[in-house]
Order: structure tokens, then sequence, then C-alpha cells
């Protein structure tokens, strides 16, 4: 299977400290990645996930970086653009208010961490794999990207907007040895999903729409990403992947 083996390569993972990004992140030091984590209070030793991947075998690094703070998004992206392979862009945060009654701040803090902080991101290491002619750039969508949910219309925007930016980023870079794909997961038990968890009414009717029956967890995840990182994707960009037991095909 040496088409999904990714030793060798940097994988850079935002929001790796917890859920899916650490899925993610332990799922591609398995594949043999070596990991940059970054989380607004990532330990620099990693903490679990450095144990996680240093017992792998892999190199680890940790950076705590604020998503909201353009400043410290740039600043890491001149420190480690011209070593990474692979830039997985799952940091993100949610809202949740009626949109009528719904503040400028959080609208602004959502529209930050989920989608600008990841276009500047993007712009940094994307030019540097540009310049090199070879990378992988996956970014985590969302049902949200395809419908507009209930009383989170900052995170809908955002999520909605991550598709467009992962096909204008696909159409610029595809041609030069980048690809740029994104994966939508479905209802996953993380912390963004804990009040509809915890809420017996919309638990039970997401769970009645899924047809596998369940909710995601967060290393339903990591195959895809191993996937859209290896050489086995060179021919996949500008793709949305769902990972939502079915959810969208109901």
């Amino acid at each position: 299977m040496k088409i999904f083996d990714l030793t060798g390569k940097t994988a850079v993972v935002t929001g790796a400290r917890r859920g899916i990004g650490r899925a993610m992140a332990e799922t591609l030091a398995a594949a043999g990645a070596d990991i940059i984590a970054v989380s607004a209070s990532q330990e620099t030793d990693g903490g679990e996930i450095g144990k996680v991947v240093r017992g792998l075998g892999r190199n680890f690094e940790g950076h705590a970086v604020d998503f909201q703070d353009r400043a410290q998004v740039e600043e890491f992206g001149r420190k480690v653009r011209g070593k990474v392979d692979i830039l997985v862009n799952n940091a993100g945060t949610i809202r949740r208010a009626p949109a009528a009654e719904h503040p400028d701040e959080w609208w602004d803090e959502v529209i930050d961490v989920n989608l600008s902080s990841q276009f500047v991101l993007s712009r940094s290491i994307g030019s540097a794999m540009v310049e090199r002619g070879d990378g992988r750039i996956i970014f985590t969508a969302s049902l949200l990207s395809f419908q507009g949910g209930i009383s989170v219309p900052g995170y809908a925007a955002a999520k909605s907007g991550i598709t467009g930016l992962v096909k204008a980023l696909s159409n610029e870079w595809a041609g030069k040895g980048v690809t740029v794909n994104a994966i939508a997961p479905g209802y996953i038990s993380t912390d963004n999903t804990e009040a509809l968890r915890d809420d017996p009414v919309r638990s039970k009717e997401i769970l009645s729409r899924i047809p596998a029956g369940r909710w995601g967890e967060a290393e339903d995840l990591g195959g895809a990403a191993v996937f859209l990182a290896s050489a086995a994707a060179d021919y996949v960009t500008g793709a949305i992947i769902p990972v939502d037991g079915g959810w969208l095909g109901r």
C-alpha cells in the first residue's frame, strides 16, 4: 500500500489538540507523516497528541496560535512555510444564537477563525508549495457547507465560504502540483456538537436521519485525510468529500 505512504512528509494540522484535528493528526502520523500541531492552546511538547505521534516514531512540533489574530497566523505561516508538504486547515469554532439575536462579535469571531485565518495560512504555505511544485491542502468543511443549519449563521456562512475557497485555490494551483480539497464531516461526537447531543429532541431528530444509524467519531475522518494527503489522490482536486454516514444522500 505504498501509494498511501506518507513517510518523509511533514503535515501541519490546525486545531490538532482535540477532536477531529487530533484524530487526523494521529492517522497521518500512523501513515508516516511528521506532525506540526497548531491550536490556540497547543502545548509545545504536544501533550497527549505529542506522545502519540512520537510513540509512532514520528517527529512532532507544537505551536500555540490564536486563529482570530491574523498577525499570529501570518507569523506562524512564515515560520513553517518552507517545510510543509501537507496542510490540514481544521481549526474552527462555533457560536449558537438565532440570526436576529446573533451579535457582531460572534459573527466576526467565527468568520475570522473558520474562514479568514484559513485563507491567510493557505496563502502563506500554499505559495511555498507552488514554488516547489508539490503540495496537499485539505480543509475541514461541514454539512453546513451544503445546508443552512439552525441558529449558526456565522458558521454556515464560513463553511459555505470554505467550499468556494477550495475551488478557487484548486483552479489556480492544480496545474502547479498542489491539490486542494475538503472533507465535510457529518454529525461527529466532538465539543462542537455537545449541545446538540445533550438536547434529547434535536439529538433524536439528527440520529433518525443518519442512514448509518450513529453519530460519527473523530477517528472516522482519518482515512479520508490520509487519502487526500497521499499519492492515491494525485488527480483529486477541488473536491468536497462528505464523511457523514450517508446524511447528504438521505
